[in-house]
């Protein structure tokens, strides 16, 4: 499984991923090195990698990111996989995006756009990472 996006949320999904028995490769903005820590606490099934790599990495990727990076998520790589949305819209964090602020599109179907040729879940949008982490032994 890839992960696009590495903190609360998306590393709690990983941890439990990994508990699960699956191969993760993790990745984030800042580069693989800033995730070489995680990699080795989760253990040997994990690795860490640019998103890109994390996109090919497996037949399916968590998108876990703020909607502000969505123009950076790599589109052609996820081609054929199937995407797990866990992203939220939060103002304050993202900055003003009118389709969202009026409500005329979610946060989904604004990664959707931009990921056209994924297939699609969402899921976990409404679980707190006090949840994720709870359920995953991790925090």
């Amino acid at each position: 499984m890839g992960f696009i996006g590495s903190g609360a949320i998306g590393s709690a999904i990983a941890r439990l991923a990994v508990e699960a028995g699956h191969q993760v490769v993790l990745s984030n903005s800042r580069g693989p090195e800033t995730l070489a820590d995680m990699a080795a606490e989760l253990g040997p099934r994990a690795s860490a990698a640019t998103s890109g790599e994390a996109a090919a990495a497996g037949a399916i990727v968590v998108i876990a990111v703020p909607v502000k990076a969505f123009p950076h998520v790599p589109a052609a790589s996820l081609a054929g996989r199937t995407v797990i949305d866990t992203c939220n819209y939060g103002p304050e964090r993202d900055g003003p995006i009118p389709e969202l602020d009026n409500k005329s599109l979610t946060s989904s179907e604004l990664l959707r756009r931009h990921l056209p040729d994924t297939i699609w879940s969402l899921t976990i949008t409404c679980m707190g990472v006090g949840c994720a982490n709870s359920m995953s032994g991790g925090g």
